[in-house]
């Protein structure tokens, strides 16, 4: 089969660069004809909040990628629909996760349709509605929702939201693993090249933190009584601040975090990340609010435990008592789940961790995307 994947990749960075690479790679291996139609211009620099939307580093092993799409610029977007168009694809599949977004992806894929009017397009939802609600966002998620034949959510609470907003076909899936990073390395050597002390256990907050990933409620909690008598166990902060530093410096600073709290801001490479969850003992997602997080699925197959709050898909992902523990999304909540996690067994989580590893292959992935595929090419 003749595939596109059309949204992030090489050289943009993020979760969704990276699931767009996998997967064109997995399709590959099970051998279909895979490119994927990327950026030339994602977000304009002013509206971007981090340091840099490019990674460093060479494009992944042997995906073809295509640089085509500007996002504020109509005549790319028809450019693109032709690409498209002209690659004759038999499936088109197209990230969503930021309703803006929407607008330049619906408006290639519009012209698309045009040429090939019976080829399917098919969303892969990594949110439907955002975490952060803006002006237009309705309006620009309706209209991509026009542009498609059909959706993969990656957890239930993705899957509600697009049902209530059409009846088109969706299937529920799962999100797989993130196994790129490489095998986890002896907790020693992960401390020594991170300048940390391996004498210490360390609970990871990992990724970019913006208002709705909760560190806050989670430095809150880590000031508490009861969890500063845990005089062997730091918190470690691990990525790029998508707000200012003068949000967090308070809590950062209050006496019973100073030295208890380490803290290494800014994006982290992707040769990096196994150094980070090698040296944790667990990690911590104090959300507010999630559809599905991709740092459950790094910390699966690391195989971390995770203490999370009851939000959105991570209930999904995350087995209470079994491969980690979960809670409200409250200081009080979050002191009681970290204390119940350090005064249990250290050991106890590994099986259980281990068999939900198996589970979230992307060769799986793949097959169940294949089968929604062909279903909806035989519903038309």
């Amino acid at each position: 089969m003749r595939i596109v994947l059309l949204g992030p990749a090489y050289p943009f960075r993020g979760g969704i660069a990276t699931h767009n690479e996998r997967l064109a790679q997995e399709l590959l291996r099970r051998g279909h004809v895979v490119e994927i139609f990327t950026f030339t211009v994602q977000y304009p620099s002013f509206l971007f909040p981090g340091k840099s939307q490019y990674r460093e580093g060479s494009p992944p092993e042997g995906v073809r990628i295509r640089r085509i799409v500007h996002s504020l610029e109509p005549f790319s977007w028809w450019r693109t629909g032709k690409a498209l168009a002209k690659f004759t694809p038999e499936a088109v599949l197209v990230k969503f996760w930021l309703p803006v977004m929407g607008v330049s992806l619906g408006s290639a894929l519009r012209v698309f349709h045009h040429y090939h009017p019976f080829v399917k397009r098919i969303a892969i939802l990594h949110n439907f509605l955002p975490h952060e609600s803006r002006l237009g966002d309705r309006v620009f998620t309706r209209f991509f929702v026009g542009s498609v034949d059909g959706a993969v959510a990656m957890s239930a609470a993705v899957a509600q939201d697009w049902q209530a907003c059409t009846p088109k076909p969706l299937r529920l899936l799962f999100h797989p693993l993130y196994d790129h990073y490489g095998a986890v390395l002896p907790k020693e050597e992960a401390c020594a090249a991170l300048g940390l002390d391996p004498a210490y256990r360390y609970l990871l907050f990992f990724g970019l933190i913006r208002p709705y990933k909760g560190l806050d409620l989670l430095l809150q909690a880590w000031a508490s009584e009861k969890l500063q008598t845990f005089s062997n166990v730091r918190l470690l902060i691990a990525g790029e601040l998508y707000e200012s530093y003068e949000a967090y410096q308070p809590l950062l600073a209050h006496p019973a975090n100073v030295g208890r709290v380490i803290f290494h801001e800014g994006f982290v490479p992707e040769e990096k990340v196994k150094l980070y969850f090698s040296a944790a003992d667990a990690v911590i997602l104090p959300y507010r609010n999630a559809t599905q997080s991709g740092i459950t699925q790094i910390a699966l197959h690391f195989e971390k435990p995770m203490i999370a709050t009851r939000v959105g898909g991570l209930p999904e992902v995350i087995q209470e008592g079994q491969t980690g523990l979960l809670c409200e999304p409250t200081p009080e909540s979050l002191c009681e789940a970290i204390a119940q996690f350090l005064t249990s067994d250290s050991g106890y989580f590994s099986l259980y961790l281990q068999a939900a590893k198996a589970q979230y292959s992307w060769g799986a992935f793949a097959g169940a995307l294949e089968d929604f595929i062909r279903s909806l090419s035989h519903a038309s």
